[in-house]
C-alpha cells in the first residue's frame, strides 16, 4: 500500500510541472469547474449549510470538495441543525451523527467528549478550522458551540491530511466567520437546573460601491463579533457557575481572489464540578449490595455530588488568536496560509468518590464512599501553522485538483497533579460534606513539548466520465523533550526519578481511494488509508529509588473502506453508507499512572446516515451504526491478559433519528414541531470483561415558533427521564447520564 501510494502521488507531482509549462506556452489556462461562489444562500465547505444538508466541505481534502467526493464516510453539522436540536455544547451537536458515541461521562459541563468508531477522539482527534487542538491529561482546549458554523467528523484515518488524530476518526470545529451581509442576533435561554445565558452575533460588510468613492482599488472589509454570558446551577447538587466568552474576526477581501481573515477568541470559566461520574456500578448500574444481600444501599441518587463545594472549583482561562490568508495566484494556482495560538491555564480541585472503602461492594463494616482528593495547575500552549498551494490543471483527460503543502505543529504542557486517598469517606444517600480534608501530595511535576513537523501532497483526479482518485501521501517527523520533576512520596522514597526523556520518529502515512460520480447522484467508493498518530505520556516501571518512565511511541494503524453517497444535484438530500474494517496499533491500556502501551485493537463495522430538506415543511436526520470492537493484544493493570476482550465505556450499536415538520400555511404558520429518538447499545463495563451496561432509549422533542425577527424555542432532552448510565472505564468509575433537560430559548435578528 505503501508503495502504491508513493508511486500515485510522485506522479501527480510529475504531472504539475508539464501541465502549467504547457499552459504558459499556449498563453492559456484551462477553466475547470469552480465549486466555490461566495455570497448568501450559497453552500461553500467552510460556509452555512442550508438546512439539514451538506454540499461541501474542506474536512477530508483541505479543498473546498462536493461531499459526496471525498472518499472517506464524512457528517457535517450546520448550524441550523445545531439550533433546531437544541445545541449548548459541541459533543451535543453530534448526537445524531453517525459512528460518534458522545458525553460518555455525562453532562460534564467543563469538557467536550467525543469516541468515533470505538476510539476515543478527545484526546487526539479534535481539530478547528482545519488545524489541530492539542490535548493531553487537562492541558486541553474548550470550544463554545455558539462560537461555531459546523461541526464536521470525518470518520476514519485521516493522517496523511493532518499528521494526527485518532484513527476511529477526528472532529473538526469549523468557526463563524464575516459573511457578505449584515445582520445582528441577540439570544437569550434558560433551561430548568436554572442555567441562563445571553449571546451576540454581529456582522457588518462594506461592500464595494461605498469603498469606491474614496480608494481607486476598493478593498473590502467585513467583520463578525460573537459572544456569550452563561451561569446558574448545574443538574448536580452544589454544581454550579459562570461562564463567558468572546470572539472577533474580520476579512480584508481587496480582490475577488484574496481574503485574508484574522481573529481572537478568549474564554473564561469559573464553576464547580457535577456529581454524576466517578461512582460504583454497584449503585448506579445494579443495586448497592453485599455479596451475601445481607445489605442493601439501593441507588445513588442521580443529582448526588460527593465534592466538598467548599474546596471545589475549575477555572479555565483561555485565549486564541490566527489569520487564515487565500489567494488566487492565476487560474490555476491559489495559495493558503493559516496559524493559530493558542494558550490555556487551568485549575483544579475536586473530591470523588472510589468505591466503597476502595471496594466494589458495600460490606458490613464498609457501607460508605471512599473519597480521592485531587487538584491539578496546567498551562498549555500550542502553535499550529499550515502553508499550501492548490493546482487546478487538465492534463491527457485528467482534471486534477493538486495540493501540497507544509505544516508545523507545537505543543507545551506545564503541569502539576496531585492526590490524597485519605479524604473523609461519606454516607451514600447522607453525604456530610463539611469534615475537614487533608492537602495533597503531588505525585507529577512535568514539563512536556512536542514538535511536528510535516510535508504532504494530495492530487484529486477526475476521469472517465465519472471516475474520481483521491492520493494521498504525507511523511511526519517528530521532536518530544520531556522533563519530570524528582518529587518525594508521602510513603517514603520518590515518584520519579527525575529523568529527561527525548524521542524522535518519523513515519510515512497515505491514503488511495477511487469513486464513481453517477449522473444520479450516486457515489460508490473504496479507500484505505494508514495512520501516524503521535502521542504525549509515557510508560512508568518501579526502579531502584522511584519509577522511571518510557515515553509512548505514536499510535499506528491501517483502515479499509467501502461506500456509497447519494447527493443527488435536484433534491437537498445527503445519504452515506461505509463498511470498515481499521486495527490501531500501540494502543496505551490501564489506568493513570499505571499504563503500558501493548495495545493493538481492530474495530470493524456499519454505518448509515442521512439528512434530508424532505419539502418545504419536513426535515429529517438519521444515523444508525454496528460494529465489533475486539482487543487484539494489551493487558489490564493487574497483568491479564486482554486478548478477545471488547474495549469497556463505547456501545457497539448506536442509533438515532430526528424529524422536523414546520408549517407555512394556516394559523399554524411559523410553527415548527420536531421529535427523536436515540438508542445507546449495551457496553462493558469492565476489563476483562465480567459486567456489563444495559442499553438506553432516550427520546427528545423540540418546539419553535418564528415571526417576522423572532424566534422562541423549546427543547427537551430525555424527555421522559430515563435514569441510565452512559458508561463505565471500570467497576467505581461509571457515569449517569444526563436526565431530563428543558431549554427555552429566545432571539431578534434584524
Amino acid at each position: 500500500m505503501k508503495s502504491a501510494l508513493l508511486i500515485g502521488v510522485a506522479a501527480s507531482a510529475l504531472l504539475v510541472a508539464p501541465a502549467v509549462a504547457q499552459q504558459a506556452a499556449d498563453g492559456g489556462t484551462v477553466a475547470l469547474d469552480e465549486l466555490t461562489v461566495t455570497g448568501r444562500g450559497v453552500q461553500t465547505g467552510t460556509g452555512p449549510v442550508d438546512g439539514y444538508v451538506p454540499r461541501a466541505t474542506t474536512t477530508g481534502s483541505k479543498t473546498d470538495t462536493p461531499i459526496q467526493l471525498i472518499p472517506q464516510s464524512i457528517g457535517v453539522v450546520g448550524r441550523s441543525q445545531m439550533d433546531d436540536l437544541g445545541t449548548q455544547k459541541a459533543d451535543e451537536a453530534v448526537r445524531y451523527s453517525a459512528g460518534v458515541f458522545a458525553q460518555p461521562f455525562g453532562e460534564d459541563s467543563d469538557n467536550n467528549w467525543f469516541y468515533i468508531r470505538g476510539f476515543d477522539a478527545t484526546q487526539t482527534g479534535v481539530y478547528r478550522d482545519g488545524m489541530q487542538l492539542s490535548n493531553f491529561a487537562f492541558g486541553n482546549f474548550y470550544t463554545d458551540s455558539y462560537l461555531l458554523e459546523r461541526v464536521e467528523v470525518l470518520r476514519g484515518a485521516s493522517s496523511s491530511l493532518y499528521g494526527g488524530g485518532n484513527i476511529g476518526g477526528i472532529i473538526n470545529y469549523v468557526s463563524k466567520r464575516p459573511l457578505d451581509y449584515d445582520f445582528n442576533e441577540v439570544e437569550v435561554g434558560i433551561d430548568n437546573y436554572p442555567t441562563g445565558f445571553v449571546a451576540f452575533d454581529v456582522n457588518r460588510a462594506i461592500p464595494n460601491e461605498i469603498v469606491s468613492k474614496i480608494a481607486p482599488l476598493p478593498p473590502v472589509w467585513k467583520y463578525r463579533v460573537t459572544g456569550k454570558l452563561e451561569g446558574g446551577d448545574g443538574y448536580s447538587k452544589h454544581e454550579d457557575g459562570i461562564r463567558g466568552v468572546i470572539q472577533g474576526s474580520a476579512t480584508y477581501s481587496p480582490d475577488a481572489g484574496t481574503d485574508l481573515t484574522v481573529y481572537a477568541n478568549y474564554q473564561h470559566m469559573d464553576q464547580n464540578h457535577g456529581g454524576g461520574d466517578f461512582l460504583p456500578y454497584y449503585g448506579t448500574v445494579k443495586r448497592a449490595t453485599s455479596l451475601d444481600g445481607a445489605i442493601d444501599l439501593g441507588r445513588i441518587n442521580r443529582k448526588e455530588n460527593y465534592s466538598d463545594p467548599d474546596i471545589d472549583r475549575f477555572d479555565r482561562r483561555q485565549v486564541m488568536l490566527g489569520y487564515d490568508l487565500r489567494h488566487e495566484v492565476n487560474p490555476t494556482w491559489t495559495v493558503n496560509s493559516k496559524a493559530r495560538f493558542a494558550y490555556g491555564h487551568v485549575k483544579e480541585d475536586q473530591l470523588y468518590p472510589f468505591g466503597y472503602g476502595f471496594a466494589d461492594r458495600p460490606s458490613a463494616g464498609n457501607t460508605q464512599l471512599a473519597r480521592i482528593r485531587f487538584d491539578h495547575d496546567t498551562e498549555a500552549v500550542s502553535f499550529t501553522a499550515d502553508n499550501s498551494a492548490t493546482a487546478k490543471f487538465e492534463t491527457g483527460g485528467l482534471d486534477h485538483t493538486f495540493l501540497f503543502g507544509v505544516d508545523y505543529k507545537f505543543y507545551h504542557i506545564d503541569q502539576v497533579q496531585a492526590s490524597n486517598s485519605f479524604a473523609t469517606s461519606v454516607d451514600v444517600h447522607n453525604p456530610d460534606l463539611n469534615d475537614a480534608q487533608p492537602g495533597t501530595f503531588p505525585y507529577i511535576d512535568e514539563n512536556t513539548s512536542l514538535h511536528q513537523v510535516g510535508v504532504y501532497a494530495q492530487d484529486q483526479v477526475r476521469f472517465g466520465g465519472g471516475f474520481i482518485a483521491t492520493l494521498n501521501g504525507r511523511y511526519d517527523r517528530i521532536w518530544t523533550d520531556a522533563n519530570f520533576k524528582r518529587l518525594p512520596s508521602p510513603f517514603g522514597g520518590l515518584n520519579d526519578t527525575g529523568e529527561d526523556k527525548t524521542y524522535e520518529k518519523g513515519r510515512f502515512s497515505g491514503r488511495a481511494g477511487l469513486g464513481y460520480e453517477f449522473s444520479s447522484g450516486l457515489v460508490p467508493y473504496v479507500s484505505v488509508a494508514s495512520t501516524f498518530n503521535p502521542l504525549l505520556g509515557s510508560n512508568i516501571t518501579a526502579v531502584t529509588g522511584g519509577t522511571r518512565r518510557t515515553l509512548f511511541k505514536p499510535e499506528t494503524g491501517v483502515q479499509y473502506e467501502v461506500g456509497v453517497k447519494y447527493a443527488p444535484s435536484t433534491l437537498p438530500i445527503f445519504v452515506s453508507a461505509a463498511i470498515f474494517d481499521l486495527e490501531k496499533e500501540n494502543v496505551v491500556n490501564g489506568p493513570f499512572q499505571a499504563q503500558t502501551q501493548l495495545g493493538k485493537v481492530r474495530s470493524r463495522g456499519f454505518e448509515i446516515e442521512a439528512q434530508a430538506n424532505l419539502t418545504e415543511n419536513w426535515k429529517f436526520i438519521g444515523a444508525f451504526t454496528a460494529y465489533q470492537l475486539k482487543i487484539l493484544k494489551g493487558q489490564s493493570d493487574t497483568g491479564t491478559s486482554l486478548k478477545g476482550e471488547q474495549p469497556y465505556l463505547v456501545p457497539e450499536i448506536i442509533g438515532s433519528a430526528f424529524l422536523d415538520y414546520t408549517f407555512t400555511t394556516g394559523a399554524m404558520k411559523g410553527v415548527s414541531l420536531g421529535g427523536g429518538v436515540r438508542y445507546l447499545g449495551k457496553s462493558e463495563a469492565t476489563q476483562p470483561n465480567t459486567v456489563k451496561v444495559p442499553s438506553a432509549t432516550l427520546f427528545d422533542v423540540a418546539a419553535r415558533y418564528e415571526w417576522d425577527a423572532y424566534k422562541v424555542s423549546l427543547n427537551v432532552t430525555n424527555l421522559f427521564d430515563k435514569r441510565y448510565v452512559s458508561g463505565c472505564q471500570g467497576i467505581n468509575v461509571c457515569s449517569y447520564g444526563e436526565g431530563r433537560r428543558a431549554l427555552v430559548k429566545a432571539s431578534y435578528t434584524w
